[in-house]
């Protein structure tokens, strides 16, 4: 039975992954930092496994090595404008802390990356490192990216899972914790953004949690297989980013955003509390609604088998229906 160490276990994809761990059975220990509880996607307590206290920013994460079979990383800092220092702190020190870790205790080392390493590239990215001179969106890519060659340096056996832009479960919906990138559905569905600006074709790599959850389980029990891997852990088809605001104009009382061509959006012309909310908006995710990367996950797929549900028009339906039930989205009345 294996012996696993989950970093960043209270976290949205921490948490779901213990939870499919201890349902099948192996040995879990959560490293929790402020919050001691560690939930699964639906929202419920995980049974079954030990909660230790630590913090990647400390020497060991601040914990006494003991043996493992594999520690999977997740914890991190998400905030795309995070200061520098920070990231850095959690993201590449923390990784570094976590490494010394995993070697003490004899581990294998699972780390959880985003796809969006890829930077301001577009086209088909490859399952292998970062290449030299990659130009990256915001200071949270960089940070994992600068993370990634932490790991593969290490001398630690590893393999990087690399999940995009993780939403709701593919089959419901539901989603413990909405993503930020929830919040541009949000603004449209208040009527607080009007208009989306984004390139025709522009699109993004939404992933259901379950099949990211799914895939990082189903690396941590074939880590000999998937040493010295970079696996996508990405929807089989990407979205175009207009879907974004068509899936909230499909909702009845929900407003009908304008989708713009950036060349011709001029922010001079809204109200100002919506300009604000807008520069804020494209400050954080604009780039996001330029391009049109590809992430292949043939080498994830010939490892484990597993392929994503369809993260079609219909699934975003569901989405957004869930973020309405959860009274995230506002109701009909």
């Amino acid at each position: 039975m294996l012996k696993i160490l989950v970093t960043g276990a209270a976290g949205l994809i921490g948490g779901e992954v213990c939870a499919r761990l201890a349902a099948r059975g192996y040995d879990v220990t959560a490293m929790v930092r402020r919050t001691p509880e560690v939930r699964g996607n639906d929202g419920s307590e995980v049974a079954g496994l030990r909660t230790l206290s630590g913090d990647v920013t400390q020497p060991m994460m601040g914990m006494t090595p003991q043996p493992f079979d594999v520690v999977i990383h997740c914890a991190a800092s998400l905030e795309f404008d995070a200061p520098e220092e920070e990231l850095r702190t959690v993201n590449v020190e923390g990784t570094r802390n976590a490494l010394a870790f995993a070697k003490a205790a004899g581990a294998n080392f699972l780390h959880v990356s985003t796809a969006y390493v890829c930077g301001v590239r577009e086209g088909e990215i490859a399952e292998g490192p970062v290449p030299e001179g990659t130009q990256f969106t915001n200071r949270y890519e960089a940070s994992k990216a600068a993370a990634e060659a932490v790991v593969a340096a290490s001398g630690v056996p590893f393999a990087i899972a690399r999940p995009s832009i993780v939403l709701g479960d593919s089959a419901s919906g539901a989603i413990r914790d909405f993503p930020s990138l929830c919040n541009v559905f949000r603004l449209m569905a208040r009527g607080k953004i009007t208009q989306f600006p984004c390139i025709p074709r522009s699109t993004l790599d939404l992933v259901p949690i379950d099949h990211v959850a799914g895939g990082i389980v189903a690396l941590a029990e074939k880590m000999e297989a998937a040493n010295g891997g970079y696996f996508h852990l990405v929807a089989s088809t990407p979205i175009e980013a207009a879907e974004l605001a068509h899936g909230v104009a499909r909702v009845e009382h929900f407003p009908d955003p304008r989708v713009i061509h950036p060349d011709y959006y001029s922010p001079t012309g809204l109200s100002p509390v919506e300009r604000m909310l807008a520069e804020r908006m494209l400050g954080t995710f604009g780039a996001y609604f330029t391009r049109d990367p590809r992430f292949p996950d043939a080498a994830f797929r010939e490892l484990t088998g597993i392929t994503c549900p369809p993260t079609d028009s219909a699934w975003l339906d569901r989405l957004i229906a869930y973020g309405i039930e959860r009274r995230y989205l506002p109701s009909a009345s």
